[in-house]
């Protein structure tokens, strides 16, 4: 069992700047593929980012260059650090994981959600 507590969200303006952590419990937080999701209201939940056991990282093209995702396995904490956000980025951002070395890459191969952190961009 892995439990997983986004904070980090907010209200920030157009052009501003969040930081998101993810902390997660309950197994070795080493051997879990991480990623972050997020769903606009009336949109379904779309696939941000991930970061593989090695490090590896993937991001959907339209955040490509703002967004960044890390880990600190010390600290059982991922983060994401969002630059340049528009009021597109609004929604709310779900911490994922994944138990073992394959990467995350749809809602179809996470194991383990948090409750989500609700991000708002204002114009």
């Amino acid at each position: 069992q892995v439990q997983l507590v986004e904070s980090g969200g907010g209200l920030v303006q157009a052009g501003g700047s969040l930081r998101l952590s993810c902390a997660a419990s309950g197994r070795t937080f080493s051997n879990n593929a991480m990623a972050w999701f997020r769903q606009a209201p009336g949109k379904e939940r779309e696939f941000v980012t991930a970061i593989s056991r090695d490090g590896s990282t993937n991001y959907v093209e339209s955040v490509k260059g703002r967004f960044t995702i890390s880990r600190d396995n010390a600290k059982n904490t991922v983060f994401l650090q969002m630059n340049s956000l528009n009021p597109e980025d609004t929604a709310v951002y779900f911490c994922a994981a994944r138990i073992g070395y394959m990467a995350i890459t749809t809602g179809r191969t996470v194991d383990y959600w948090g409750q989500g952190t609700q991000v708002t961009v204002s114009s």
